[in-house]
């Protein structure tokens, strides 16, 4: 049995060359994650688990760690293509209760859409779990605001990987990484 993370990052990078598995290490170096042997789990945000920030979260990495991540991955090597991959993240008030992480791949949207969509979907499924009664057809900012003034989802963010794909048919690769971290959380004294 694995312990549970107790801390998490956010990361992104873009890659291109000729070969798409090298545009997607490129990627990962440009995420600063090329290291690691990454699996990919689920959504779930752990109780307690702290958002740190990614120059924090970095230099905890050791080359050949195995790595637990949420990734979204978008690729292309069609010329001019706009492609995105992008984490949400929503967290709750009670640090005692799971969050949720959503991943999104996608094509034609901005950074910006892309990001809204994330933060949306893990909003959405903390939301539901948490018993918030709100209308699915709403748009996004509307929810936002019933969310924040539930005072039960203390934030929500995003991270958000946007590339176009090279205009010599290279291949392109985009990639969104929220990275766990097993570090023993400080305690004051």
């Amino acid at each position: 049995m694995f312990p549970i993370p107790t801390q998490v990052f956010l990361t992104r990078g873009c890659g291109i060359h000729k070969q798409p598995l090298t545009a997607f290490e490129y990627a990962l170096r440009d995420a600063d994650i090329e290291q690691q042997n990454l699996v990919t789990v689920s959504s779930i945000l752990p109780p307690g688990c702290r958002l740190i920030p990614r120059e924090t979260g970095v230099p905890t990495l050791s080359p050949g760690e195995i790595t637990f991540c949420v990734m979204a991955r978008a690729e292309t090597n069609e010329p001019g293509r706009r492609i995105v991959a992008s984490i949400g993240l929503a967290r709750p008030k009670d640090p005692a209760l799971y969050g949720y992480i959503s991943e999104h791949h996608g094509y034609g949207m901005t950074e910006q859409e892309a990001g809204d969509y994330a933060e949306d979907l893990a909003a959405t499924m903390l939301a539901s779990t948490l018993g918030i009664e709100f209308d699915p057809n709403a748009a996004w900012n509307e929810r936002r605001k019933l969310y924040e003034t539930s005072h039960l989802i203390v934030d929500t963010l995003s991270t958000t990987a946007a590339a176009t794909g090279a205009d010599n048919g290279d291949w392109t690769c985009a990639i969104a990484c929220a990275v766990f971290r097993f570090t023993p959380v400080e305690t004051s004294a």
